[in-house]
């Protein structure tokens, strides 16, 4: 991942004003994000106008492309300030020129940027560790880790609906590489899907709704954006794509969060296939602009009135409720082990 410390730093604070000390180690590996990123990333979006990919405008994308080229600043550097001070020498003359081709009139202070990042490793060094040896000495210990994917399958840089995409891997196989943990070692890989299909930012989303049946989902599911707050667009369940990321990433298991959402629909559907050209196919497409002309092949389901909060098992789910989820199951060939009806601790149904 890509970190901001002074965010980062926030957080930790606000945790401490609660009289919580959070256990937390930071590889000295991860890529941090400068204010430089920051400002480019706004800079890149406003000059794509209508053709924006929909960034979170905090610096993950010219971060990454920092890292790619190898002008990354790294969590180490900032236990370092020599070699900070080294590395910024090279890269602010570069981001200047940028600023000048996207006519950004703010100024880079140096000395100014040095300083602050100094003072965020100050803060952070008892943090900053090879966090690969750690992992790694705790399964040769005997321990559980539990590694969670950040966003999903079709924000994967490659694999993704790219460009629409954020810059890094969210399939399985990134968190191989951002852990540094060993293939062999892997247990168990659950995918975890939403009952209906939601996607945030710009890009093609063949199953989106535009009727009252999406704003029920919108309302009902509170897909509002946890880091920007912008509405989710929502759409019913899209199978190509889950087929498409269980296989990505080898899934073991499913968890299906968010089923009470679809309480008090008459109809619900699934898409099974998309419609491409006048042929079906089963498959995401890699061109964006197939995936643009896509268009969903649905299968109906009658709709329930409401999921019993209290659930303990499948079977006490209204029959209709139990009917999609077997559905969902046998088209893609991978257990449902986890449902979740209900935002509370207790409103799981684990299989």
């Amino acid at each position: 991942m890509v970190i901001d410390p002074e965010v980062l730093i926030e957080e930790i604070d606000q945790l401490k004003s609660r009289g919580i000390t959070p256990k937390l180690l930071i590889s000295d590996r991860a890529n941090i994000i400068m204010p430089y990123h920051k400002i480019l990333d706004g800079a890149e979006e406003k000059y794509l106008g209508k053709e924006k990919i929909g960034t979170t405008k905090r610096g993950i994308g010219p971060c990454y492309s920092d890292k790619i080229s190898r002008k990354g600043i790294r969590a180490i550097d900032l236990k370092n300030k020599n070699s900070l001070s080294k590395k910024l020498d090279a890269i602010i003359p570069i981001k200047k020129k940028l600023f000048q081709v996207y006519k950004i009139k703010e100024k880079l202070d140096k000395n100014e940027i040095l300083e602050k990042y100094v003072g965020f490793g100050v803060c952070l060094k008892d943090y900053i560790v090879s966090t690969h040896i750690e992992l790694n000495n705790a399964i040769s210990a005997g321990k559980n880790i539990l590694l969670e994917g950040a966003q999903g399958t079709m924000l994967d840089v490659d694999y993704g609906s790219y460009p629409f995409t954020t810059s890094s891997h969210t399939i399985a196989g990134g968190a191989i590489i951002g852990s540094g943990i060993g293939l062999r070692d892997l247990d168990e890989i659950i995918g975890i899907v939403k009952a209906y299909t939601t996607r945030v930012g710009g890009g093609p989303m063949p199953t989106e709704l535009f009727d009252e049946n999406g704003m029920h989902l919108q309302d009902q599911g509170h897909e509002f954006g946890t880091t920007t707050s912008r509405p989710r667009r929502c759409g019913w369940l899209d199978l190509v794509v889950v087929k498409h990321s269980c296989q990505l990433s080898g899934i073991t298991q499913i968890a299906i969060t968010k089923l009470d959402v679809l309480d008090g629909l008459k109809t619900i559907k699934i898409c099974t296939k998309y419609k491409l050209n006048g042929k079906e196919i089963d498959y995401f497409p890699a061109d964006i602009e197939d995936v643009k002309k896509c268009k969903p092949i649905y299968k109906d389901f009658k709709g329930w009135d409401k999921v019993d909060k209290s659930a303990k098992k499948i079977s006490d789910l209204p029959q209709e409720a139990q009917d999609y989820l077997k559905f969902i199951e046998k088209e893609i060939k991978t257990p449902i082990s986890i449902v979740s009806i209900g935002p509370g601790r207790k409103e799981t149904i684990e299989v």
